[in-house]
């Protein structure tokens, strides 16, 4: 099942159950997901392109998050996470911080990095490996941890 067929098959269950907020989200992906379509001039988008779409929107609210948290307005800080939470369940499987560093370990040995000079050059690598598995900053972290 796609990602817009689940959002589609939950936005009905979301109606159904009165479940406002979550609905709300789920429009706004939809509505993310279709602007990024007509953007690119097709019918349809891709997996990768839906995973990208999606953790745009899941970057969004983390910064918003810690905006807000700056800002010292909890009561928007309690929405973006429940949203955060909602998005969540659409994205895949994060990975370990653990199953990260291995991968870096080995990009790192691909790339033939071996300076701090060289993040960017990993960084390219790594990325299109863990799109939607794990945050950039982490990743970027760990490279420049283990590049140290």
């Amino acid at each position: 099942m796609s990602l817009l067929e689940r959002l589609n098959h939950d936005m009905k269950q979301a109606m159904r159950n009165r479940e406002k907020d979550k609905l709300t989200v789920i429009r706004m992906t939809k509505a993310a997901l279709q602007n990024e379509a007509i953007k690119l001039g097709r019918s349809e988008l891709s997996d990768t392109e839906e995973l990208t779409v999606l953790s745009r929107e899941v970057k969004q609210r983390k910064d918003s998050l810690q905006e807000f948290k700056n800002a010292d307005r909890l009561d928007l800080v309690e929405n973006v996470q429940a949203e955060l939470e909602i998005l969540s369940h659409y994205m895949p499987q994060q990975l370990t911080e653990e199953e990260l560093s291995s991968i870096v370990s080995e990009t790192i040995s691909e790339t033939g990095a071996s300076s701090k000079s060289d993040i960017g050059k990993v960084m390219n690598a790594i990325m299109p490996k863990v799109k939607g598995k794990a945050d950039g900053s982490l990743v970027n972290r760990l490279v420049a941890q283990q590049l140290s």
